[in-house]
This record gives structure tokens, C-alpha cells and sequence, in this order.
């Protein structure tokens, strides 16, 4: 198998790179940002030309998504496109699709995903209408969304998707300890329209999710990246007794550590994307990737803080910036011991050697 990006994917890494470097990171997303994104067909990626997009796939999203997390920027591009975006591609309407699709790709549009296992939004049929109840739902980026997909439990049983204009509604707004951004909704009643027909999407919510954890996975791999590089350097620069800290071996070896979890992050990250670029939506193995993803993001963000030592906990300073994401990657979409009961819940479906 060639693990080599092509020449096209080269260019898409190197673009987004050159884009996100010209706009550090600084209070929040940024519209303008948001919109260059567009132009160079970050958003449009993973969307069919049918629907504005450019039919990226998969080793696509994981190119973007590793730039994302190297520049630590805001833009919820996993949020506000890829997870949404994927289940109006899966599961909506001609129509629907040509309503909203191609203002996503252009940047025009903003789209959120509304799903609460354990809290489900309801939905209650009306003739050839329908609406939603469910308090207090978290939606992440919803502050920023124009049109809400949201997930709620259906007359007849199974999970439902819908959509709601998010203007229509009242969002309570709140920040996140890692820059970012969401809002608290309350549907009381609330028109909704089918996305599709009003059926159990299921299947395709966990298809998203798998996608979702995939993107993540490379965006961690790009921060942890990141902030190794920014050890290192503050290991050689540093001074301690007239030496550099680079001299003293334990530290060296702690460093050296760090790259191995990046290594075994980066290799699990892979086998997530190839596989499904092979056509494989397994979410056995996202849970692979997300659990050695998730423990190693863990690693390399306390050692990058214990090693830069006090500095690394101040807000100028991008070491903490960085643990601060990597821990929020570690608990969205599953956190890394909800992972490790879901792959110890599938033991049993391997044969066993009995001695």
C-alpha cells in the first residue's frame, strides 16, 4: 500500500498550511479566515461536485484536518461541515441538498449537529408537519450555526434526522476551555422539517461519527506534532546551570518518549483513515484509533507542560494552549475509557486460545 501523499494532496497541505499560518489563532474563529477556506475548497471537500463540492475523500480530510491541528485554529470545520454535512449528503432530499450544500461549500452557510444520546430530543408528528422538544441540548459551534440537523427519537421508535433554522431559536452562547465555541438550546415545540423522510437514520449517524472521529484523530496528530516541535526547541533554548536542558539526558528521554506516543498516534490515525478510504465505516476500529489517539494526546500534553515548566501554563505562551485542545479532543466523541469499554465489549467476538 502507498502511503505517500500525491501530488494534489501535497498541494492541499501546503495550501491550507500557507493559508492558516498568514491568520494565527486569536480569540475565536474568524469569519474572514473562514471564508479563504471556501475559496481554496477546504469546506466544499468531502461534498459531491454535484453538490458544489470537490469529492475529496478521506486521506483528504486527514491532510486538512493535520494542518488544523498544527496551526491550533478555531474554525469548526469538523462541526459546522464535515459531520453535518456528511448526513445531509447521506440522508436529505434532492432538494434539501441543493438548498443547503453549495452555500456550505462557498462559505455562505453554517451548519451544527444536534445529537444527545443519553437526552434525546423528541419528535412529534402533526399531519405533514412536525416538531421537536428537548432542553438544554449542547451544541458545539451551534452559536455560530445557520441551520441546525438535529437528532431526536421518533412516534414509532428508531432516531430521526431534522432540520431547524438555528435564527429561529433561542441560543444561549458559551466558550469552551479550549477557545472554541458553542450554545445551549431549548426546543419547546419547535417546527422542524425531515431531513429525508422521516425514518431511522441511525445508520447513518454512526457512518458521521466514524468520519468525525477519523477527522479528529488527525487533528491531534497535527497538534501533538506541534507542541513536541515546540518542546524540543524550548529544551535546546533553554539554560540551566550555563547548559542547555538538552544536555540533561532524562529529559532527552522523556522527549523521546513523547515521540513514540506520536508515532503510535500517527500510525493509528492512518489505519482509521485508510480504512475508510477503502470503503470500511467500522466504528470497532475508530474506537482503535480514538483510544491510542486519546491516550497519547494525554502523554504529550502533561509532558509538554512538565517540561517547559512554568511557562507552559501561561496564556501567552502556546504550550497550554495546545493541552488545553488536546485534552478537549480526547473527551469529544467518546472519551478514551468510553473507547476502551466499547473495543473490551467486542473481545468476544475473537477466538480464544485456550492453553
Amino acid at each position: 500500500m502507498d502511503f505517500e501523499l500525491t501530488a494534489e494532496q501535497v498541494l492541499l497541505r501546503d495550501t491550507t498550511r500557507d493559508l492558516l499560518a498568514m491568520h494565527p489563532a486569536r480569540g475565536g474563529a474568524s469569519l474572514d479566515v473562514w471564508h479563504q477556506l471556501a475559496d481554496v475548497g477546504v469546506l466544499g471537500l468531502t461534498l459531491c461536485e454535484d453538490d458544489g463540492g470537490a469529492g475529496g475523500g478521506p486521506v483528504e480530510v486527514q491532510v486538512v484536518m493535520t494542518e488544523i491541528g498544527r496551526a491550533l485554529a478555531p474554525e469548526p470545520l469538523i462541526d459546522a461541515v464535515l459531520t453535518p454535512g456528511a448526513l445531509v449528503s447521506a440522508a436529505a432530499t434532492a432538494e434539501q441538498r441543493k438548498r443547503l450544500l453549495p452555500d456550505v461549500a462557498a462559505g455562505d452557510r453554517m451548519l451544527a449537529f444536534v445529537h444527545d444520546p443519553t437526552m434525546p430530543a423528541t419528535a412529534t408528528a402533526h399531519g405533514n408537519t412536525w416538531t421537536l422538544d428537548g432542553h438544554r441540548l449542547a451544541v458545539p459551534s451551534g452559536d455560530l450555526a445557520d441551520d441546525l440537523v438535529i437528532s431526536a427519537a421518533l412516534p414509532g421508535g428508531g432516531t430521526g434526522l431534522f432540520l431547524v433554522d438555528a435564527r429561529a431559536i433561542a441560543r444561549q452562547p458559551y466558550r469552551t476551555f479550549d477557545g472554541r465555541s458553542g450554545a445551549r438550546i431549548d426546543l419547546q415545540t419547535t417546527p422542524a422539517e425531515p431531513l429525508g423522510e422521516p425514518t431511522d437514520a441511525s445508520a447513518h449517524i454512526r457512518a458521521a461519527t466514524v468520519y468525525s472521529q477519523a477527522a479528529l484523530c488527525a487533528e491531534a496528530c497535527g497538534a501533538m506534532a506541534e507542541v513536541l516541535r515546540l518542546t524540543t526547541q524550548y529544551l535546546k533554548a533553554r539554560k540551566q546551570f550555563g547548559v542547555p536542558l538538552s544536555s540533561f539526558q532524562a529529559l532527552t528521554q522523556r522527549a523521546a518518549d513523547m515521540y513514540i506516543s506520536l508515532e503510535l498516534a500517527r500510525s493509528m490515525s492512518l489505519y482509521a483513515t485508510m480504512s475508510l478510504a477503502d470503503g470500511t465505516v467500522d466504528p470497532v476500529v475508530a474506537s482503535r484509533a480514538k483510544l491510542q489517539i486519546g491516550r497519547a494526546a494525554r502523554h504529550i500534553a502533561q509532558e509538554a507542560i512538565q517540561l517547559h515548566g512554568g511557562i507552559g501554563l501561561t496564556d501567552e505562551y502556546p504550550a497550554g494552549h495546545y493541552a488545553a485542545r488536546l485534552t478537549a479532543i480526547e473527551h469529544t466523541l467518546g472519551s478514551t475509557d468510553d473507547h476502551l469499554r466499547i473495543l473490551t465489549a467486542h473481545t468476544k467476538e475473537y477466538p480464544c486460545v485456550e492453553l
